[in-house]
């Protein structure tokens, strides 16, 4: 069996920790292990590799988290943008034998029953092998409006309810043959291709279009203007609440989707604490909480003091800080809608940005300049490229800068430095077998992320 795995949620209701370019799916929050990694883990048992379906942006965070896992039998399929799951599925599919067992999952949930899952998936596969779309429902433990539901009766579904009120979500409790709409699924792949083409026949046919025809790869790039043609829309919709192929799979895994602050809250709070905390670094101080109580508190390496609150989040990261109460996290998306009006780049990245070189931590950013700490990993180079409203300085702390500007070619080494001029043409380059640290310091009119033109680049960007 085969594990597709969905990477390509951007995650908004866990910003300021969830951002663009660093999803909720592949942020460290438990076990210094990211969501995605957990993912991964937890499917060996049952699956003989991976499909991880990425927009092409998150690649490189994918191929670095597993490479830190030793988990290196995955196969790529990289999406230029995203089309909803639907799309995402069948494409994944079509790169597949028709007999092939898939597990889909996303990259993004929590299962804390091990045992629990393993044996739903067996259950599951033993339908999936019958010809029957699988799907899966999580007994629900409190009436949640933000999920679909599923009636059932034994494995036959008998309906999909949308997303309800929470007297309706309670009613549905009661009754006690719902269960919460979980996103897993299985099948083998060539039943659901059949199933889309008779639902969703356009859908199935510009996938069909967007498949590259020479092979596949272990990377499979889909181009921008094909999957742009492809219609979107969820495997919901498109086929699951309309096949007659469709069966469910009953389970208590001690499962979550983490879509919400709330909902990271019943994750991190432990019996006996009277707050949640969960630290972001290992030298992250306490907190200190006085007559508070029922708060989550998300660390990193301020000092946070609480005196006198209750049912508040605080979330706490380099350059942002998000305070809510209790219940309101829902209304994060909204923040994030206008953070991407009043500063854009706080909606994409953190001050510690990963790189498919490295990575990079802006350590000021000031008007006319921002300094920056890079690391270069080993046998890795940034593009060739140039500036057009600033000019660079580099110095390097350890490790050695292999630096090419304009048709020079030289070396700088520890508390050595060079000067990059506006519009020089540069590339910065590790060759060495340990880290290079340097720190960069740019100084112009304009210092943007934006302000880059590459000539030449190994990572396809």
């Amino acid at each position: 069996m085969i594990n597709i795995i969905l990477c390509g949620g951007s995650g908004t209701r866990l910003w300021p920790l969830s951002r663009t370019m660093l999803p909720k799916q592949f942020v460290r929050l438990f076990n210094n292990r990211s969501l995605f990694q957990d993912t991964v883990l937890r499917n060996q048992p049952v699956c003989s590799h991976s499909m991880i379906v990425s927009n092409k942006e998150q690649y490189f965070l994918a191929v670095d988290q597993l490479s830190q896992i030793h988990s290196h039998n995955a196969q790529f399929l990289l999406e230029p943008v995203g089309r909803n799951t639907a799309p995402a599925i069948a494409l994944a599919c079509m790169a597949l034998d028709a007999d092939d067992l898939v597990l889909v999952t996303t990259s993004d949930h929590l299962v804390k029953n091990q045992a629990a899952y393993e044996a739903a998936v067996l259950e599951a596969k033993a339908l999936a092998e019958q010809g029957n779309l699988v799907t899966f429902g999580i007994k629900p433990t409190y009436p949640e409006v933000g999920f679909g539901y599923i009636e059932a009766n034994g494995h036959e579904v008998l309906s999909f309810k949308e997303k309800p009120d929470v007297k309706t979500a309670q009613s549905y409790i009661d009754q006690g043959n719902y269960y919460w709409n979980s996103g897993m699924f299985c099948f083998k792949a060539g039943v659901f291709l059949d199933e889309l083409k008779h639902y969703a026949p356009e859908m199935h046919q510009a996938c069909l279009n967007a498949m590259p025809k020479d092979g596949f790869k272990l990377e499979i790039r889909i181009e921008l203007d094909t999957m742009n043609a492809i219609p979107e829309d969820s495997i919901d919709y498109a086929v699951m609440e309309k096949s007659r192929k469709v069966k469910v799979v009953p389970c208590d895994m001690g499962w979550s989707d983490l879509g919400s602050f709330d909902a990271l809250f019943d994750e991190v709070k432990q019996p006996g604490l009277e707050n949640a905390v969960l630290s972001r670094l290992d030298d992250s101080p306490e907190p200190i909480c006085i007559d508070s109580s029922n708060n989550l508190i998300v660390a990193r390496e301020r000092q946070i003091a609480l005196v006198d609150v209750e049912d508040l989040l605080v979330i706490d990261t380099s350059d942002a800080i998000l305070i809510s109460k209790k219940g309101s996290s829902q209304k994060v998306k909204a923040v994030v809608a206008q953070i991407k009006k009043q500063a854009p780049e706080l909606a994409d990245i953190h001050r510690l940005a990963f790189r498919p070189w490295g990575t990079y931590e802006v350590l000021q950013d000031s008007e006319q300049y921002k300094v920056k700490r890079i690391v270069v990993k080993p046998g890795s180079k940034l593009s060739l490229q140039k500036h057009f409203h600033r000019n660079e300085h580099w110095i390097v702390v350890s490790g050695t800068a292999t630096v090419t500007v304009d048709q020079d070619v030289f070396l700088v080494r520890p508390n050595e430095s060079t000067y990059i001029q506006m519009g020089q043409l540069h590339r910065l380059e590790n060759q060495g077998k340990i880290d290079l640290v340097m720190i960069e310091v740019q100084v112009g009119e304009y210092t943007g992320e934006d302000d880059i033109v590459r000539v030449d680049d190994i990572y396809g960007r």
